[in-house]
């Protein structure tokens, strides 16, 4: 894990998370890196963009550089800074900057959440010049041979100060991503936890009927990886609401009656 929050979370030599394609994905992400073309990935939190990032990239055999963007990211924590290390003055270069001299796959999730200069520095580097410039170095990087950037947001947390203006939009290939369908996500989750695929699909039915909730009683719907979650505690041994009580509810709410409301929807779910 590096200073400002990145970190490194792959290599070609790894073996590829599990992701189960949903669609062709898979194929248009390929298509992409083959052609030097960038990606911005739009859908709702949870649903599986990170993971299919981190899938593709050891697939591709390429390292992997996520950054988690925040209100406070600059344009310097992608690029790098000087900074003092032993009396001397040396300059450090940002997790952008070292995708771009190794050819390494760079994740920006959430870029949205980013200061708007990050998004200025990024143009470069989505069009046929593929160039980094560094102005505290004076040096203009060219991108090595698998270098690719690829993006994400969540449109549903859109609002006119945290947009992606249509002169970046369109410099990105686009998927969009959603919540898979029922049988997807039962297998999905029965993959990652060890809990057997017919005692999945209970969690999954109670998953979407909280994703129903998303606006009315709560801010978000619940994350594929929460139904993991849940379901990993029941494998081990948890009674089933217990699980679903820590990894489903709490993590959705603090407000005491709806919890109670949500149990009461476990109920009604699980009999």
């Amino acid at each position: 894990m590096d200073m400002d929050g990145t970190m490194n979370i792959g290599t070609g030599a790894a073996a590829a998370p599990f992701y189960l394609p949903q669609g062709d994905e898979c194929d248009v992400f390929t298509a992409a890196y083959s052609n030097n073309l960038p990606v911005l990935l739009k859908g709702p939190t949870g649903c599986g963009k990170t993971r299919f990032v981190a899938h593709m990239a050891a697939k591709l055999g390429r390292p992997l550089y996520t950054v988690a963007c925040h209100d406070d990211l600059a344009a310097a924590d992608l690029i790098g800074r000087y900074l003092l290390k032993g009396g001397e003055t040396v300059w450090v270069d940002g997790p952008l900057t070292r995708a771009v001299r190794e050819g390494a796959i760079c994740y920006l999730d959430e870029v949205v959440e980013a200061r708007k200069d990050v998004t200025v520095v990024l143009h470069p580097l989505t069009d046929d010049r593929r160039i980094l410039p560094i102005d505290r170095t004076g040096e203009e990087l060219e991108a090595a041979p698998g270098f690719m950037l690829v993006a994400s947001y969540n449109p549903g947390y859109q609002n006119i100060l945290k947009t992606l203006k249509p002169s970046t939009r369109q410099r990105f290939l686009s998927l969009e991503f959603d919540f898979p369908s029922p049988e997807l996500e039962a297998r999905v989750v029965s993959e990652e936890s060890g809990l057997p695929l017919d005692r999945c699909k209970p969690l999954i039915r109670l998953a979407g009927k909280l994703r129903g909730l998303k606006g009315q009683d709560l801010e978000e719907g619940v994350s594929t990886r929460l139904v993991v979650y849940a379901a990993t505690l029941i494998a081990q041994g948890m009674p089933t609401e217990r699980a679903i009580l820590a990894a489903m509810v709490e993590p959705l709410t603090d407000d005491e009656d709806i919890k109670r409301g949500l149990l009461d929807l476990t109920t009604a779910v699980f009999g």
